[in-house]
């Protein structure tokens, strides 16, 4: 790839043309939240549109790969990733063709951090070469846009690994705007990806790993049945026979998919409902009987004076409610 197309997907018209598109092709109003969001949306593109002037006409020097620490959010997972064989004989053969991109590391002087080019650093450290990289300066936010823009122009991460990246950079605090640009996606499609990543566990889908041929309609119904499962704790079989099996990580996700269309979904509990308790007056007047459930409270009056107290107690309701209210401030219940 060409040095100049890098981050050839990165590329977007400025925040005012981005907003003026989206208005155009849209039928709601764009006021309130919308309109800030994509105002947000477009600013953050516009400023990964300077990753190419950056990198136009930059200087590429050699590092030492023991000086260069690797990203600080990881894009990718284990297994299924046969161009890297190829890459590393390419490698070996011809030499690096493309930079790395790497900025100063911002907690270790005179360190770098990798921002994109993870299999390029792996190959060179594995070769015991130095890696050929473009220094720059940039901030946390530029760092993910242009990682994750790198990687979706190259076309070589699943869905599975971008929904996992989406996840950990909501975790350290890049907003969902932020996320949208770096993976080139739209909010209902990060949206399916958090639908994925909340649901099964981070343990489970490293086990899998990237599972390159499995699209996101399969993992999003994967999900969905392993959300429904009795107990979590049905799989673990299911694991160690595949582990044994030495399964690739197509193979696992088959595996474990099949067997989970064969579990039947978890029912939801049913509480009974508690015995109600029973109150009488001394003079057997009056009898209630009380009803507690979850979201309900019911007292039922009978005998003679039933009517009669119940209409009573109705017209009191105010007052009692308060003596309630200030007996629990002042309990702090």
């Amino acid at each position: 790839m060409a040095r100049k197309d890098v981050l050839a997907g990165i590329s977007r018209p400025s925040a005012e043309a981005a907003e003026r598109n989206v208005t155009a092709s849209t039928s709601y109003a764009m006021k309130g939240a919308s309109k800030s969001m994509l105002s947000s949306i477009g600013e953050l593109a516009s400023q990964a549109a300077k990753a190419e002037r950056l990198l136009e006409g930059a200087s590429i020097v050699e590092l030492d790969t023991e000086m260069v620490d690797v990203s600080f959010v990881s894009d990718r997972l284990e297994g299924g990733d046969e161009a890297y064989e190829e890459l590393r004989e390419a490698i070996r053969e011809n030499g690096q063709n493309t930079p790395v991109l790497v900025r100063p590391h911002p907690n270790a002087a005179g360190r770098y951090m990798l921002v994109f080019g993870h299999r390029r650093l792996r190959v060179a450290t594995e070769l015991q070469r130095p890696i050929k990289a473009i220094i720059q300066d940039v901030s946390d936010e530029f760092h993910v846009i242009a990682q994750g823009q790198e990687n979706s122009a190259r076309d070589n991460l699943s869905f599975i690994e971008k929904a996992v990246f989406a996840q950990r950079l909501t975790n350290i605090g890049h907003t969902k705007e932020t996320i949208q640009v770096a993976l080139s996606t739209d909010a209902p499609m990060l949206v399916r990806m958090f639908s994925v990543t909340k649901r099964i566990p981070y343990e489970l889908i490293h086990w899998i790993g990237s599972a390159k041929a499995i699209g996101r309609d399969r993992w999003i119904d994967f999900a969905v049945r392993y959300d429904k499962l009795p107990s979590p704790d049905v799989v673990k079989t299911i694991i160690d026979a595949a582990s044994a099996e030495n399964l690739d990580t197509n193979e696992r996700f088959e595996r474990l998919y099949e067997a989970l269309k064969h579990f039947k979904s978890r029912k939801k509990g049913v509480r009974p409902n508690p015995d109600p308790k029973t109150w009488t007056a001394a003079d057997k007047s009056i009898a209630a009987s009380v009803q507690a459930n979850r979201n309900a409270y019911t007292i039922k009056f009978s005998e003679r004076d039933a009517k009669g107290f119940g209409e009573w107690l109705t017209n009191r309701l105010d007052r009692l409610h308060d003596d309630f209210q200030k007996a629990q401030q002042t309990t702090g219940e």
